[in-house]
């Protein structure tokens, strides 16, 4: 039977394709059509509608921007959710908050499927290379059904224990990303107006103990002014959100998240939501100029 695969954007695109090379037999949908084309070329079969594919599979794949659109696609709260999910095992591989996902897992389970959330570290390129990371939650016999189906997709994947705390473990780990990229291109920022050779500063930072596969990326796009997107901004913004809400619940404090809540903020009003997220420095340069640094 077809591994049912929903949700071809920036991301699920390369990860689908990535599995139907490898020989994965999918049914997949997106939206927008035009975005299964590639997966089609690659051996995929492309489905109709989410009913057609849940009708022809059992283990279904959603990759998916927010709440919204998994609860579209499920048809949560109408007749069509509980024929959608029971008997199916439906993987959560967006990012949606913890809370919504929990509560999704108790609805599936109530009509008779199962739920596993799998998360993933990494952006655009890692997507595109069959590196990314992956956290895994829910019972433990279908997280072990699941786990080799993300070979392709994954360097590794980590159990995480119960949902959600996959989830919680994918936003702690952005807690760690976000204000880190706000960090680099802050750095180049001030390499930039002190007139210094940015790609030496890439050689330095490369060469120092700071180095990572985040700052070679980011840094050669930093250096290149180059914001083609591997993770937009408004995405970042996003997770940055759903992170410091889970902090507040607990009474934590978040305060670099707070300071970049603020910056991509003023990245998306000033334009830049759809560029990726290097592009963060631009907002720090409209500080600059305007004198409210």
């Amino acid at each position: 039977m077809d591994i049912g695969f929903i949700g071809l954007g920036v991301m699920g695109q390369p990860m689908a394709l990535n599995m139907a090379r490898a020989g994965t037999p999918l049914l997949v949908w997106n939206r927008s059509s035009d975005r299964a084309t590639p997966l089609r070329a690659a051996g995929a079969k492309i489905a109709a509608d989410p009913a057609h594919l849940f009708a022809q599979t059992r283990i279904v794949i959603l990759m998916l921007y927010d709440a919204a659109a998994i609860d579209a696609v499920l048809g949560r709260g109408s007749p069509a959710f509980r024929q959608n999910v029971a008997g199916h095992v439906l993987v959560q591989m967006g990012t949606p908050a913890p809370g919504y996902s929990k509560q999704l897992e108790t609805d599936i389970r109530a009509c008779g499927g199962a739920y596993v959330e799998a998360p993933v570290s990494g952006s655009l390129k890692p997507a595109e290379t069959g590196q990314l990371v992956a956290m895994l939650a829910g019972e433990l016999e279908y997280v072990d059904e699941i786990r080799p189906l993300l070979g392709p997709i994954c360097r590794q994947a980590f159990v995480c224990g119960a949902v959600p705390n996959a989830l919680l473990m994918k936003i702690a780990i952005n807690s760690f990303l976000i204000p880190l990229v706000a960090a680099l291109a802050e750095t180049f920022h001030f390499a930039d107006r002190h007139g210094l050779d940015v790609q030496q500063l890439l050689a330095v930072l490369d060469a120092g103990p700071m180095a990572s596969n985040v700052s070679r990326v980011k840094g050669a796009k930093l250096a290149a002014r180059d914001f083609a997107v591997q993770a937009t901004i408004t995405d970042v913004l996003k997770n940055a959100r759903l992170t410091t809400a889970a902090a507040r619940e607990m009474g934590i404090a978040s305060p670099l998240l707070d300071v970049c809540d603020a910056l991509y903020s003023e990245a998306v009003a000033q334009g830049h939501g759809q560029s990726d997220m290097a592009a963060v420095i631009r907002a720090i340069e409209a500080r600059t100029d305007s004198g409210s640094g």
